[in-house]
């Protein structure tokens, strides 16, 4: 369970928050600990210390905006050093386009946190509406090692069952563990995070988390303790989502660094054009698969077996040729990609629930 401000659960009493996580089931608390570059001091080696000391797994959650990338990874890591079980990323349009800055981020927290300790990403779900955000950095080598898709399906109009089969399509590419987080604030019924909860268990979800403990209603609470089966006869949406001549974005540049990594000579620009084109179907013809031209399932699945080409971004007034004399890469030219829709937008903001 996610906790925005401490204060306002229980009135900031730890024994009733511990109770109540005990009798609901709830064996981990996502806390806010810093957002940008400023550390929010109700995250505590003694509040650590005392939600261990009652079986409660504790993790640090940050909202970032890419402005100082690095002195957000020092905030991030100052909860570690706190006693964290992980650290959650909490990234989302702020960060469109960044991809020099998300590398920052994420090379600088590293350094203090090491290559081991278990990072989460909390980002938008709806990866083809935000061509611009630099998943591929995010959740790529060095990045996360977990996926948490905010899969509020309520705030974005779908049901249960739309908004997993839309995030784990477009997701899954990553290759990540999705951790699905779900919501009950605005009052959902019952039955949808019942549905959400047992859906979690057939796409193979080893863990979920929900938004959040201030705005999670009697009911909520009830429908997250109540035992629960797996579903009958259901069949989760399976494959990845394809692509092919036309599209934009940062799934066509985690295609791109796949396909550089297998040999091909194409630049990663995010567009798939006619050069990716051709180095898709000679990739296909190489691999036994039919040369459609298109990166289907089966394709995707060939092509992350390759670790993807190491990138490192740049932006501004750096020419082309001396970015690459000094190994460096201009962003993409999907990051200059407005985003398709924000699938979340009037759920809130980065300073106020329902969003962070």
């Amino acid at each position: 369970m996610w906790i925005w401000e401490l204060s306002g659960v229980a009135g900031g009493q730890l024994g009733s928050i511990i109770a109540t996580a005990h009798a609901s089931g709830v064996r981990t608390l996502v806390i806010k600990s810093a957002d940008g570059t400023g550390t929010w001091t109700q995250f505590t080696p003694a509040l650590v210390q005392t939600l261990h000391a009652n079986g409660i797994r504790v993790c640090a959650w940050q909202y970032v905006y890419g402005n100082h990338p690095v002195d957000e990874a020092k905030a991030g890591a100052v909860a570690v050093r706190d006693g964290a079980d992980c650290l959650v990323i909490d990234a989302e349009i702020e960060y469109d386009g960044k991809y020099e800055q998300a590398q920052s981020y994420l090379r600088e927290l590293r350094s203090l946190i090491g290559y081991r300790f278990p990072v989460a990403l909390a980002g938008l779900p709806y990866v083809d509406y935000h061509p611009a955000f630099p998943y591929s950095v995010f959740l790529g080598p060095g990045g996360a090692q977990y996926n948490a898709p905010q899969m509020y399906w309520a705030a974005i109009g779908t049901t249960v069952d739309g908004v997993y089969t839309h995030t784990y399509l477009f997701n899954r590419p990553y290759g990540r563990p999705i951790f699905p987080l779900g919501q009950v604030y605005g009052d959902p019924p019952a039955r949808a995070i019942r549905r959400f909860r047992q859906l979690s268990a057939s796409y193979g979800a080893s863990g979920i988390s929900w938004w959040d403990w201030q705005d999670a209603g009697a009911g909520a609470w009830r429908a997250l303790a109540q035992p629960l089966g797996p579903l009958a006869g259901f069949t989760p949406t399976a494959g990845i989502a394809s692509l092919g001549k036309g599209a934009e974005g940062d799934l066509v540049v985690w295609a791109q660094e796949h396909l550089v990594a297998a040999g091909a000579r194409i630049g990663v620009d995010g567009a798939f054009g006619p050069e990716t084109k051709a180095a898709v179907k000679a990739f296909q013809s190489a691999h036994g698969l039919p040369a459609s031209g298109l990166i289907d399932t089966p394709t995707w699945t060939a092509l992350l077996r390759y670790r993807p080409a190491h990138i490192v971004w740049t932006r501004g007034a750096v020419l082309a040729g001396a970015a690459a004399r000094h190994g460096l890469t201009p962003v993409p030219e999907s990051a200059s990609l407005p985003d398709k829709r924000d699938e979340l937008a009037g759920a809130g903001g980065a300073g106020y629930p329902p969003r962070r």
